[in-house]
């Protein structure tokens, strides 16, 4: 991922029409950011706003979505902002504001809302909104920006804002700002001294006597009729009554049923009862096709878990939201997934209590469960198991202390086990869950080094069609398969080659996308491929970590797996269940040289005993 660039100060990856989603962490050090003219979908991330140094970023002509998002407090050196030709929603963010040093701001070519108030105070020479969907008043203090570009909005008439209610609008200001009259005290009809002006005051209040008169009788009539009615209904079933005592049990049954059902249309069912029903956004109850086989939170218990969605409590983010660390009273730690409302379709909102029966029911020892949701207020939210010990992705490249490389076995173990996750969702799941995001970010280690897929049934809440995919998260920066980046087509067969891609970080320890390195070597598949079938280049791309601590059948016959996940054409991709069988053998036969005893840890500082061992998987 490009966060791990910790050191780079400028990255231009303008003009190569990549097609993927832009990066949930970018790299913090960096003081200019040119990602212009590609095909990245998804919306702005959080880690923008850790950019401190950060002066000029252009992101222009893409196919970014959502809102902007408050990300910008902290970006005091930006002085060129360029976001012009996305498909960018909402208002423009309060945070605007705090870009003290910004001087060129382009948001032209969106469907961005509201009005340019947070643009007021900004000492801005360049400025281009136009072809948007922004409404209001102009900030005088805009039209004295040198280049400033509006058109194409709905602007109300008039640099300045109205007067403030009941105040008298300047002479001759009236017409052009749209501004209104003090309301009057007194009524608009001719002076009383006019007789034709009491004669049309006393019709109209004639008139209107006459027909609140007439309203108020027809209103009791029809109190009347109902009354009437009603009574003629009880005698009629007190007789039924007393001829059928059968039928009157019957009714009176009925009675006590009715007032249940009045309560449960103003009151929405109680989802901890695993109930087959919930409330559609109309305020009628429709039926999901399963139930819910999972724990039901309400947003207060989750906003208290979370220190109110705290900052601090931000352990990541993906295309529907961030991940917040959630402490419990009863001491219980659980990752809260809250979803971004932009983010999702209004379709796909009335879907998400069926998307949550499913993936509540996805059960795998390698896959994260989900432990719990919520559906309130306006709100959806997704609980899962807190997994402690982090990502593969941060132990291959963000780990400070080097003690924690993985040895060669624990590496196979963790392709085993993420490759059991997808042939479960792939195979064994009836229709077939495709991921859609597999990457080494969320694939999570507990203590013990077993891998947990995450985010798994996910793609239910992201669009289907090949239009609206190309403006949603599928996959990340060196992951895609090729047929997605040309078509925006994703498939079973594209996981098996995203996970090709984490066998090839295993096998190496480098990142799938790395611009620090020389061009030829930037993009992971590209450089590795052709030298999977090579002995002396194999062992020359091994990662240095391991210092030859790994046999050498186990890593060709590793490159050899690895070679047939990534093949251009997704029909040649084995199924994941002939992966699985491939690492069960190379489990079985692998071997390393024993370099010093200790536990059973994964670690290559602790390599240990029984590393050359049959896997009872």
């Amino acid at each position: 991922m490009l966060s791990s660039f910790t050191f780079l100060k400028t990255l231009d990856l303008s003009g190569n029409n990549i097609h993927d989603a832009l990066p949930y962490q970018l790299p913090p050090n960096l003081t200019s950011l040119n990602l212009a003219n590609n095909n990245l979908s998804g919306n702005l991330p959080y880690s923008i706003s850790l950019m401190y140094n950060l002066n000029y970023m252009n992101l222009s002509r893409n196919l970014l979505s959502q809102n902007m998002g408050d990300i910008f407090n902290n970006l005091t050196s930006l002085t060129t902002l360029d976001l012009s030709y996305n498909n960018l929603t909402g208002d423009l963010p309060n945070s605007l504001s705090s870009l003290s040093s910004i001087s060129t701001f382009h948001v032209q070519n969106n469907q961005l809302t509201g009005s340019l108030n947070s643009l007021a105070s900004l000492p801005l020479n360049d400025v281009n909104v136009a072809n948007n969907r922004f409404s209001g008043w102009i900030p005088k203090e805009l039209l004295s920006v040198p280049t400033f570009t509006y058109d194409g909005n709905s602007f109300d008439n008039g640099p300045a804002p109205p007067p403030p209610p009941y105040t008298s609008p300047p002479p001759g200001k009236a017409h052009n700002n749209r501004t209104r009259s003090p309301p009057s005290h007194t009524h608009d009809v001719p002076s009383s001294d006019t007789s034709d002006g009491k004669k049309l005051s006393t019709g109209a209040i004639l008139g209107i006597s006459l027909g609140a008169a007439f309203v108020i009788l027809f209103a009791v009539l029809v109190l009347i009729f109902c009354l009437q009615k009603r009574k003629r209904t009880e005698n009629v079933r007190r007789t039924s009554t007393v001829n059928s005592p059968v039928i009157g049990e019957k009714e009176m049954q009925e009675q006590r049923v009715i007032p249940t059902a009045s309560i449960t249309d103003l009151k929405p069912l109680p989802t901890e009862n695993n109930s087959s029903f919930e409330r559609a956004k109309s305020g009628s109850i429709k039926r999901v096709k399963s139930p819910i086989t999972t724990s039901s939170y309400t947003v207060a218990a989750l906003q208290t878990a979370t220190n109110s969605f705290s900052q601090d409590n931000i352990i990541g983010e993906g295309s529907l939201g961030r991940v917040y660390k959630a402490d419990f009273s009863n001491g219980k730690v659980m990752a809260v997934k809250k979803i971004d409302n932009a983010a999702l379709s209004l379709q796909e909102e009335d879907y998400f209590v069926e998307a949550v029966s499913n993936m509540s029911r996805l059960r795998h020892p390698n896959i994260v469960p989900l432990a719990g949701y919520c559906a309130e207020h306006g709100q959806r939210l997704l609980v899962y198991d807190y997994i402690a010990n982090g990502s593969l992705q941060d132990l291959l490249h963000f780990a400070d202390d080097s003690s924690k490389t993985l040895t060669w076995n624990a590496r196979v173990k963790v392709a085993l086990g993420t490759a059991r996750a997808l042939e479960y969702l792939h195979e064994v799941c009836l229709p077939s869950v495709v991921h859609r995001n597999l990457k080494s970010a969320n694939i999570l280690l507990d203590e013990e080094l077993n891998p947990h897929l995450s985010d798994c049934g996910l793609a239910a809440l992201t669009p289907n069609t090949e239009r609206e995919v190309a403006t949603q998260l599928v996959g990340s920066f060196g992951y895609s398969a090729p047929e997605f980046a040309l078509s925006g087509i994703y498939t079973v067969k594209s996981d098996v080659y995203s996970f090709g891609v984490v066998m090839l970080e295993l096998l190496t320890g480098r990142k799938p996308l790395d611009s620090s390195r020389a061009r030829s070597e930037q993009s992971l598949v590209r450089w590795a491929t052709p030298q999977l079938h090579d002995i002396d280049s194999l062992a020359n791309m091994v990662d240095p970590a391991l210092n030859g601590m790994y046999p050498a059948k186990s890593l060709s016959r590793f490159a050899d797996i690895i070679a047939l996940c990534v093949q251009p054409e997704p029909e040649f991709r084995p199924p994941m269940s002939e992966v699985v069988q491939a690492l069960v053998r190379l489990m079985q036969r692998a071997s390393v040289v024993k370099r010093r005893s200790s536990d059973d840890s994964g670690f290559i500082y602790k390599t240990p005993d029984h590393e050359a061992y049959e896997m009872s998987y």
